[in-house]
């Protein structure tokens, strides 16, 4: 099998009101497509998009110049593909460049999967066959009142989930507390409450509200600081009895080796569509296996499910539903829905995913 082909395709929609978080305003949709092709009649999809997503124009620009490199190839050889794409002095180290070949890499684990006739998660591991799932949430939205997320989160509990995920970090520390008290009083006490700054505060910020917040039991503090300041990380986890979480915007096996090593976090939020695609996701896996470290992946749904399901590690899946993305459950043929809090991957094939070229055509851009 060879390497025939691989292309882009991008679709984009505005939201009805910006989502804002600790740091960032997203007021559009979107997701884009890497698609590779082989002489086989087998092709694989590379999937980013959501609340964020890369500009199309980039991924177009690196897809051309990776593309001489992957014709040819056979898509099982990941590891050989890897190598050749990231190269630190050619197209660099971290970033976008190291984006775009995860999604690449996500293709061919998707090739893999159809070739065999197995789904991704059996292919990786199969270590369980179902996975818990928070719902992840609690934007900040002009006009959005106390009220108004207390409803919010309310209505993830009654979706049958025990954990669910609130924004902090873009507010006063006064005002975030409040909004914490009030979506753990709509939640109740028996449910897990994480908190996500999004990477809006320094490290002495972080150690404040996280002081003020440890009164509401929460089960995460999530990207208190920047993401390569490792001290500050450090320094807040050792400030606070609540466990730190990170990784989402980290990079490589070795971005996750300094942040293990410098005791930064309790648990571990890795982003195949960030860090290096599937190939280096269960690196990162394998490494905090070593270290008891538990996994909770951040970004796609459909993606991760597998991920999560495959690994021993797997703790618990981030979810996402209508309530951040006016397209949720019209992208793809298929979709992945709760059974009384919990997510079951797909068997179909490879990611077991397709995308509703139909539903989206008036979205698409690229």
């Amino acid at each position: 099998m060879k390497i025939t082909d691989i292309n882009i395709t991008g679709y984009e929609w505005n939201r009805p009101k910006p989502l804002r978080n600790g740091k960032y305003i997203y007021p559009k949709g979107g997701i884009a497509v890497i698609t590779i092709d082989t002489d086989s009649g087998v092709y694989g999809l590379g999937i980013t998009g959501g609340v964020t997503i890369i500009p199309f124009g980039i991924i177009k620009a690196f897809v051309d110049e990776f593309k001489p490199i992957l014709i040819g190839e056979n898509p099982f050889d990941v590891e050989k593909i890897w190598a050749q794409l990231w190269a630190p002095k050619v197209v660099g180290r971290r970033g976008l460049s190291t984006k775009i070949i995860s999604l690449i890499d996500i293709a061919l684990w998707d090739i893999r999967g159809k070739a065999t006739n197995q789904p991704l998660h059996k292919l990786l591991g199969g270590y369980q066959e179902s996975i818990p799932v928070y719902l992840a949430g609690g934007y900040y939205e002009e006009g959005k009142t106390l009220s108004d997320l207390s409803s919010e989160m309310s209505s993830y509990v009654e979706l049958g989930v025990t954990s669910v995920k609130m924004k902090i970090g873009g507010a006063s520390i006064a005002q975030d507390i409040e909004r914490v008290r009030i979506a753990r009083d709509a939640i109740g006490p028996d449910v897990n409450l994480m908190v996500d700054a999004n990477n809006a505060y320094t490290y002495s910020e972080a150690i404040r509200i996280a002081k003020r917040l440890e009164e509401f039991d929460i089960f995460w503090f999530e990207e208190p600081v920047a993401p390569d300041d490792y001290r500050g990380h450090k320094l807040v986890a050792d400030a606070t009895s609540i466990p730190i979480a990170a990784g989402e915007n980290e990079f490589t096996r070795y971005g996750f080796r300094d942040l293990i090593e410098g005791q930064c976090v309790a648990i571990l939020n890795p982003d195949a569509q960030v860090l290096g695609g599937i190939t280096e996701f269960m690196k990162v896996a394998a490494l905090a296996q070593a270290y008891n470290l538990p996994i909770s992946p951040h970004g796609l749904q459909e993606l991760h499910i597998h991920l999560a399901t495959a690994i021993p590690n797997g703790m618990i899946l981030e979810y996402y539903n209508s309530t951040t993305d006016p397209m949720w459950g019209k992208c793809f043929k298929q979709h992945l829905v709760l059974e009384e809090g919990y997510a079951i991957p797909s068997s179909d094939p490879g990611l077991g995913i397709e995308i509703d070229t139909q539903g989206l055509k008036p979205y698409k851009i690229l």
